[in-house]
């Protein structure tokens, strides 16, 4: 029998959520078959059978998260021996605590009648009373200084998550004998015979975890400005032909992504983060723009890194290949991650007003709507002109609103004298 184990996906990754499997118990597969999704952050990656035989086992199911080195399946290659990893070496001590942590995991129950009546829930503790929490979420608690019995558990069958953990640390998670500290239990929900159900996890989930954690974490403010973009909008026309002659399609988005950079340049606090653990704001001297892109499992954030070194052109070529490679899902985890800003555009969906949500841990958001030409007073004669709102989030702890203010005045301001924008282009 061959275990095989979870793989060091590298870059710090410890864990990875099981999002499909795509074997069964019994089936017969050949070396380099694909065998299994495994998500870590946003990406998420396909492991291949490293062998060939036939699987008697899975032992991560759909949805679990999975530490590295833990036995993910076990397959039937006729060779007899049981193996202890597909690269022969012995189980990490990580992946023993991991396997006993999954091996003693209770199994969900029904709440109480009185914990459905007082919505509180008392912390579940594995049968040896022991706190349920993954080898990674240990560490982290043992690095914060946090005790995690003290930690109300969010997590599957009373599993303690990162985020429990940075919550109690931060003191805006829920921690057993705050009075003010209240976990809810979820509603049952009644679904009628026709209804479909669809697992919550994957992707999806993940952008919900990432979005609820920032609405906990940052003060949301959001402030809105009109821009004309009637010179910006003949600018692009005229550009277009040139940018068809290279291969590249030049939307508007490598415009205000150069104009974001130079606002942030300008307003550096906007480009920031907070180091909550250390109390310290973070100023970012290098500029990672994520720009938000919608596929089939939600809105993705792909990264230009250093998008203020780059031209117009390279810009807009990085974005159709960064939006192609995550559409079809083959976006790499670096690719995904590390952005210092975020700009969310639904193109032509772009609606008249939306109140981004910060793309945690970052201090802003820009959202970017639909162009419209609209009638306008201009030297007190009525004009038609090509306006655009842009709404900015900010997170309030760390951004005034005076400053937020004049960092999307700014932008706005290259964005409707175009020759500005060039002139202040590094």
């Amino acid at each position: 029998m061959f275990e095989f184990r979870l793989p060091d996906i590298g870059e710090g990754v410890v864990e990875g959520e099981v999002v499909k499997w795509h074997v069964k118990p019994g089936d017969n597969v050949r070396e380099d078959q694909p065998m299994v999704e495994v998500m870590t952050d946003k990406a998420t990656v396909e492991i291949p059978s490293p062998k060939a035989g036939v699987i008697k086992e899975i032992r991560a199911a759909e949805g679990s998260t999975c530490a590295v080195g833990a036995v993910m399946v076990v397959i039937d290659d006729a060779g007899g021996a049981s193996k202890a990893s597909s690269s022969g070496t012995a189980p990490s001590p990580q992946a023993k605590e991991e396997r006993q942590f999954l091996d003693k995991t209770p199994k969900s129950e029904p709440a109480s009648v009185s914990a459905q009546t007082s919505n509180v829930i008392a912390m579940p503790r594995a049968a040896s009373g022991k706190v349920l929490a993954t080898p990674a979420t240990r560490k982290l608690a043992r690095d914060l200084g946090v005790d995690l019995s003290s930690v109300r558990a969010t997590g599957p069958n009373g599993r303690v998550t990162h985020d429990d953990v940075r919550n109690a640390k931060s003191g805006g998670g829920a921690v057993m004998g705050q009075a003010t500290a209240r976990a809810y239990a979820p509603l049952p929900v009644h679904a009628d015979a026709s209804d479909e159900r669809v697992a919550f996890r994957g992707v999806r989930k993940k952008i919900a975890e990432n979005m609820h954690r920032s609405r906990q974490t940052a003060a949301h403010f959001t402030y809105v400005e009109e821009c004309d973009m009637t010179e910006l909008v003949a600018l692009r026309k005229r550009a277009k032909g040139r940018a068809e002659e290279r291969g590249i399609k030049l939307s508007f988005l490598p415009f205000i992504v150069k104009a974001v950079c130079a606002g942030l340049k300008k307003f550096p606090i906007v480009n920031s983060t907070l180091d909550e653990q250390k109390q310290e704001i973070v100023l970012r001297k290098r500029y990672h723009i994520g720009v938000a892109a919608a596929t089939a499992d939600g809105l993705i954030v792909p990264v230009v890194k250093d998008a203020d070194q780059k031209s117009l052109f390279d810009i807009a070529k990085t974005l159709d290949e960064l939006s192609e490679k995550t559409r079809a899902g083959k976006a790499t985890r670096d690719e995904l991650t590390g952005s210092t800003f975020t700009i969310s555009s639904l193109g032509t969906l772009g609606g008249v007003l939306a109140t981004p949500i910060i793309n945690y841990p970052e201090v802003a958001i820009l959202g970017v709507h639909k162009i419209k030409e609209t009638p306008v007073v201009r030297d007190g004669q009525i004009v038609i002109r090509s306006i655009m709102n842009l709404s900015i989030s900010l997170d309030h702890r760390i951004v005034d609103g005076y400053e937020g203010a004049q960092f999307l005045q700014h932008v706005i301001s290259l964005l409707e004298d175009p020759t500005l924008m060039f002139m202040e282009m590094v």
